[in-house]
């Protein structure tokens, strides 16, 4: 008895493109593709899953994608942060 090999979920290929992107050439662009593809991809597999595989390749772009998200966005606060208080502390300088 012979079964057909499965395909490997051409979302879940890009997603993990994507989030291999999102790390180096298009952060933002590329992290939000890498999360959308993966969470479409894992939906796709769950539906045929005698039919297709990939779902490592899907979790691998969602961890990179979400990753990039967030580091980005501790970045972000962290700047806020520090020129906030740099501009405090300026503030508090030119008045005493």
């Amino acid at each position: 008895m012979s079964t057909s090999p499965r395909q490997t979920s051409a979302l879940a290929v890009v997603s993990l493109i994507s989030g291999i992107l999102g790390w180096t050439l298009l952060p933002f662009l590329g992290s939000v593709v890498a999360i959308v593809c993966g969470h479409l991809a894992r939906a796709e597999i769950r539906r045929s899953p005698q039919t297709l595989e990939g779902d490592g390749l899907a979790i691998a772009g969602l961890v990179m994608g979400y990753l990039v998200i967030g580091l980005a966005l501790l970045a972000l606060i962290g700047a806020i942060l520090f020129f906030g208080g740099l501009a405090a502390l300026l503030a508090f300088a030119a008045g005493h």
